[in-house]
């Protein structure tokens, strides 16, 4: 389990992959498809679609001559599940907590005070 936890977080740490699933959302794609809107080689794009199919976030399925792409639906339900026990604590309020710090500690860009000349 931790080993299919860690590649998914990881497939989803970057932006270009997480926009790829959210493209495959929609419906099957071929791989230049999928590479259209980006600004980066197809082998580039190749290289996330590996990342992401390793991590089992996506199949591929050659059909003909065209290489194409489908999200797995079920791929992040153990992330799902996981991320869900996190779901007990109350969010944070980050404004909030900034002002907190704020108040109670020094600002660390200030230069220090120096004493007054006698």
């Amino acid at each position: 389990m931790t080993d299919r936890l860690d590649s998914a977080f990881a497939a989803l740490a970057d932006p270009t992959r997480r926009r790829i699933l959210a493209m495959l959302l929609e419906d099957d794609m071929a791989v230049t498809d999928v590479a259209e809107p980006f600004e980066m080689s197809l082998a580039a794009i190749s290289k996330h679609l590996t990342v992401l199919t390793n991590a089992r976030l996506i199949s591929q399925e050659k059909r003909g001559r065209v290489k194409w792409c489908k999200l797995e639906p079920d791929a992040l339900r153990e992330a799902s599940v996981w991320m869900q026990g996190f779901g007990q604590f109350e969010p944070v309020n980050l404004d909030a907590f900034e002002r907190f710090l704020e108040q109670e500690l020094p600002a660390r860009d200030a230069p220090p005070e120096e004493p007054p000349e006698a």
